[in-house]
């Protein structure tokens, strides 16, 4: 992978934290993201450095860039002379708002990105600003996406031999983050709030986040039939250790929200017993509650720090940490390892980031003087969707893995979805809900991470159903699964197995902390591998718990790396014919999206803490009060021009000729004074005027969005990214569309998301050509159930 950075280097060379000091080959960001690549420096500004580059697109098979929309054009290296050049060539553009719309231009961060996709809102502290999370976020899910995304181009280009552009909105990639709390404004139900480490379930505010001895553990304390089972394991243990009476800890945890809803328990008794919770964490240390967890199968975690990360012994176990020599100066980086263990071809990583042109003249010296014939064979709309033909069998439950065979299904797979009436998913009972009203088949969120899938029932208990499962085993291309580690194994359904039936199957199991370690069968969410793999202790305030990121977090970025995963391996086994079985981690992927914050301390030995919306980088950078209740704007300055821009657009002269303002780290210096100018200025307009104002003026900013500001947003209307489907026994609803946009082989059109059991028949009837004699006959055992 080469890196093309202007003379003077690439931005991110300037962003914080460094090793050591401030210089462009110490940016910790820079080594983060830029390792394994190859640096070239060429002015895109000049004749002979644009002939150097259609001298590299000629021979590339991806180019990513992130100019903005007209960036390319304005160099005379648009999408038409790029394709011309190079006609396989995959283009991905990752923009803040898409390529097109009506805030396609609009100037932007990381953290306006963030606050557009309605992500912002949800997380942080009531009576306090919505936060961020420490470590900048969006322009890494839209990163993820990119990713798949040119994978899901490549799948076309090898049935169409053409390159075509990939679409990549910061917005809709960061909407992920939200899990499906972007739409109840389109369900008609309410719209939730943040409560810094915990959740508002109606009525109901539920803690996660509890002190103990040595810090805070998080707690997946609910209710339900998929979750009060776990919360009663939790009360039998403070049960014996003297916390609780056997009266507590024999409610019925299952249907104790209804109790509470209805009145028959007072919401004073859920504050005690959470209060009980409490007492019970602070008599015991980090460790003794893991440790406990995990044998008793309670839903809890430790809230990490980095240096508790980097001296975990579950990666350690792993073998996850990853050294690499840095070039020019001694000694190694420990960088975050793999992101997935490969059976047949494990990711190795050997080159650190590179100094600025390092590898110029190699590179420059080596290009082939022609391009790559292309094979080009039809006009790629003409194929259909990108991944027509693709068969996936589908075990996942929850969000993290139903949402990566969903941006499958989205490009044409086949998926089947399995799952049972007799234990119930959880994402089967997670708000929103239409009209408000809970129902297994009222869930927008798992229909928003299982549109267009074939719904199988299958008890898997039952030796008949696993019958059928191996049957689909054999018919499929690909199984993915996310049940805790050595499930599969006990119903005869693992790896081994499905390879005497499918002898080029390629199976993916995705689970909390992998297949093996010491924490490996820690049951969890992705609330719990948040907590774990260090977002809580970086999000929030300085003088308050960790917030942490809202729900589920790490089951937002894990679906792009599953889904790169399957179309690396499938890449493999048309190479060789060999399937392989795919380990991934979900804590593992998500300490990616923290690595700059990791390597200050395994650089430099610095741990990170939360520290609100303040950046490291730049000031002014915060969120401000509106008029209205809960209304919010992000403002982010970025450079010495935008700050002159901000000045002139809030009429602060006096600021705008302050030379201890002049530069960023004057501003950085005098930040309180700075957001308390801002906000008083906010604090007495409408969110429209705010950006109306600031946008014309150049400077990055955007309401902080709720479900409704996105359903009415005109941006995410031009990308028509909430289409409605026909929901069976609910109606008309919508959903999300692909958060990335192929523009040369579009998607599927969305279906709506299965009911249980609504293609059994499709399934065994047309897939494996059973008859009605057959299924007759399996129903009759309950293995449909």
């Amino acid at each position: 992978m080469i890196a093309v950075e202007p003379p003077a280097g690439s931005p991110a060379r300037r962003l914080g934290p460094f090793a050591d000091q401030p210089a462009r080959e110490n940016s910790l960001w820079w080594l983060a993201y830029a390792r394994g690549k190859r640096s070239v420096t060429i002015d895109l500004d000049d004749p002979g450095g644009r002939d150097n580059f259609y001298a590299l697109v000629r021979s590339a098979d991806f180019l990513f860039e992130s100019f903005g929309p007209g960036g390319l054009e304005a160099r005379g290296i648009g999408w038409d002379d790029l394709s011309r050049i190079n006609p396989r060539l995959i283009v991905t553009s990752v923009t803040p708002f898409g390529l097109a719309g009506p805030k396609a231009h609009w100037p932007a961060s990381d953290l306006t990105a963030w606050a557009a996709s309605g992500a912002l809102l949800l997380t942080g502290n009531r009576g306090r600003p919505p936060v961020q999370v420490g470590v900048p976020q969006a322009w890494l899910h839209a990163g993820s996406d990119a990713a798949l995304g040119a994978l899901v181009a490549h799948e076309a280009r090898l049935r169409t031999g053409l390159g075509q552009r990939v679409d990549v909105s910061a917005q809709v990639s960061a909407m992920a983050a939200t899990q499906s709390w972007v739409l109840p404004s389109g369900w008609n139900d309410s719209e939730t709030h943040r409560t810094g480490g915990g959740f508002e379930l109606g009525p109901l505010t539920m803690r996660f986040v509890y002190p103990c001895a040595d810090g805070h553990v998080s707690i997946t304390f609910l209710f339900g039939s998929a979750l009060g089972r776990f919360t009663r394991r939790l009360l039998e243990w403070m049960c014996e250790e003297g916390f609780v009476d056997e009266a507590t800890r024999d409610k019925d945890w299952s249907g104790y929200a209804v109790a509470l809803l209805s009145g028959a328990e007072p919401m004073s008794e859920l504050d005690r017993v959470m209060d009980e919770v409490e007492r019970f964490c602070l008599a015991h240390t980090k460790t003794e509650l893991t440790e406990g967890a995990m044998r008793r199968s309670v839903l809890l975690a430790p809230v990490t720090t980095s240096r508790d990360v980097r001296e975990s012994p579950q990666l350690a176990a792993r073998k996850y940490w990853t050294a690499i020599p840095r070039p020019g100066v001694e000694g190694e980086v420990t960088y975050p390892g793999p992101f997935a263990r490969f059976g047949a071809t494990p990711i190795r990583y050997l080159r650190a980031a590179p100094r600025l042109g390092q590898h110029t003249g190699e590179v420059l010296s080596q290009l082939p003087t022609k391009p790559a014939a292309a094979d080009v064979r039809l006009d790629g709309a003409k194929y259909g969707p990108a991944l027509a033909g693709l068969k996936i069998l589908d075990f996942s439950w929850a969000i993290a893995g139903p949402a990566a065979t969903r941006a499958l299904a989205d490009y044409g797979a086949t998926v089947v979805r399995v799952e049972s009436t007799t234990r119930l998913d959880s994402a089967r009972t997670f708000q929103p809900f239409k009209d408000g009203m809970a129902g297994p088949e009222r869930s927008a969120c798992y229909g928003n991470v299982n549109a267009g899938k074939l719904g199988l029932t299958l008890d898997l208990s039952r030796p008949e159903a696993r019958q059928v499962a191996l049957e689909l085993a054999k018919w499929a291309d690909v199984v993915v699964e996310n049940y805790s580690p050595g499930t599969m194994r006990k119903w005869g359904l693992h790896y081994d197995a499905l390879r005497e039936v499918n002898p080029w199957i390629i199976m993916l199991s995705s689970s909390l902390n992998g297949q093996d370690g010491p924490l490996a069968n820690l049951a969890g969410f992705g609330t719990m591998a948040a907590a774990s793999s260090g977002f809580h202790e970086l999000t929030g305030w300085p003088d308050l718990p960790p917030a942490g990121p809202f729900l589920a977090y790490t089951d937002y970025m894990v679906p792009r790396y599953t889904g790169a995963a399957i179309l690396a391996a499938l890449e493999h086994r048309r190479d060789t014919g060999e399937g392989q079985y795919i380990d991934l981690s979900q804590a593992e992927v998500s300490l990616h999206f923290l690595a700059p914050a990791l390597l200050d301390y395994t650089v430099n030995g610095v741990i990170e803490k939360r520290a609100g919306n303040r950046s490291p980088n730049f000031a002014p950078h915060g969120v401000f009060p509106a008029a209205g209740d809960d209304r919010w704007v992000a403002v982010a300055v970025e450079s010495d021009t935008q700050w002159q821009s901000l000045c002139g657009a809030i009429s602060r002269e006096d600021w705008a000729t302050d030379v201890r303002l002049s530069n960023a780290a004057g501003r950085m210096a005098a930040a309180n004074l700075l957001d308390e100018g801002i906000a008083l200025w906010t604090a007495q307009r409408e969110v429209d005027e705010v950006e109306e104002r600031l946008a014309a003026a150049g400077v990055p900013v955007h309401r902080v969005a709720s479900s409704a500001d996105c359903l009415a947003d005109p941006q995410l209307a031009a990308r028509g990214h909430f289409p409605l489907v026909d929901q069976l026994e609910i109606g008309l609803v919508p959903l999300e569309a692909p958060r990335f946009r192929l523009l040369g082989t579009p998607p599927a059109q969305l279906a709506p998301y299965p009911n249980f059991g609504q293609h059994n028949s499709v399934v065994l009837r047309e897939l494996l050509g059973w008859d009605d004699e057959r299924i007759a006959a399996l129903a009759a055992t309950g293995a449909l159930e």
